[in-house]
């Protein structure tokens, strides 16, 4: 089934390196739509919003997990190296939530990227639970998680890089003192129960998060 993605650009020609962008279990919003594509744009970089429950007619997905994200990353990756403004060859993937669980899927070490074609070369998850991989990843990885999430724990993350064999490529965990799930979404600035756990935005952490992820590309896409 297709799915539809909001495709963003800087000026000029190109080629520019792309981001791909998963969200979270509420589907598609405002803050993947227009504030991260707003911010890596200003980057310098593509950037698609992948929507994966429109098409399919799902509202949400908080329940449970949703195994199809994955293609869905890659099949974004996949139309991006048609386009002659993209640098195929520096592509990363982000997710939040959900999506940062799908993140982590599509590229631990020997699972789904071993079989794909096109690879991305960083990956960025916010606020995964990190208890669905082994830590071991293809490309260099980025977790960036609040001390104070109740929903994907920093506990689990901590796990994860202490049982890390060391294979793959780099992981760097950063955990946000203070910082509650969802912390970078600014239309939570009053905080609200979501499924039984807590959300709301953290400006101190968010924007640590946007630095950090904005090294993080730089160092892995140079650009």
């Amino acid at each position: 089934m297709p799915i539809q993605g909001f495709l963003g650009r800087p000026a000029g020609d190109g080629p520019f390196p792309a981001v791909v962008l998963l969200h979270g279990c509420a589907g598609l919003g405002l803050r993947e739509r227009e504030a991260w594509s707003r911010r890596l744009s200003s980057w310098g970089y593509v950037v698609l919003a992948v929507d994966s429950f429109t098409t399919r007619g799902i509202r949400h997905t908080c329940n449970r997990l949703f195994s199809a994200r994955v293609n869905d990353a890659y099949g974004a990756l996949e139309f991006l190296t048609t386009l002659g403004f993209v640098d195929s060859r520096r592509v990363a993937l982000m997710g939040f939530s959900a999506g940062g669980i799908a993140v982590l899927q599509a590229v631990q070490l020997g699972a789904a990227e071993a079989r794909m074609k096109q690879k991305f070369q960083a990956a960025i998850a916010y606020y995964p639970s990190c208890s669905v991989t082994s830590g071991e990843m293809a490309v260099p990885t980025l977790i960036l998680v609040g001390e104070r999430d109740d929903w994907t724990p920093a506990s689990a993350c901590r796990k994860m890089m202490e049982r890390r064999s060391g294979k793959g490529s780099p992981v760097k965990l950063i955990v946000y003192p203070d910082a509650p799930h969802a912390f970078d979404a600014e239309n939570l600035k009053t905080g609200i129960s979501s499924f039984g756990h807590f959300l709301q935005y953290n400006e101190l952490a968010a924007n640590r998060s946007f630095q950090d992820s904005h090294v993080f590309l730089s160092e892995t896409l140079g650009h």
